[in-house]
């Protein structure tokens, strides 16, 4: 059964006050050149299907529950064992 990731941001033109706090602090971390900032979610489930059912079942998923379609935007993808976050 495939590993799918899903990372789910506010839309472009949603302002993002978290990310925004964190495009503040880096500086004075001594991380400098760093701006656009974005804090989103990242998930992964294991999905029984392949092919053109998984990405039914994946935006079915998505866009009626994981994420806020108003307001939020995603990708998703296949990924290998050694991709996974938790590794």
């Amino acid at each position: 059964m495939p590993r799918v990731a899903v990372d789910v941001l506010l839309k472009r033109e949603i302002l993002d006050p978290q990310g925004r706090a964190v495009e503040e602090a880096l500086p004075g971390l001594g991380y400098e050149g760093v701006g656009e900032v974005r804090v989103g979610k990242h998930l992964e489930l294991v999905v029984d299907a392949d092919g053109d059912e998984l990405a039914e079942r994946v935006d079915a998923m998505c866009q009626g529950f994981l994420t806020n379609p108003v307001i939020e935007s995603y990708r998703w993808r296949v990924i290998e064992e050694s991709e996974r976050a938790d590794a």
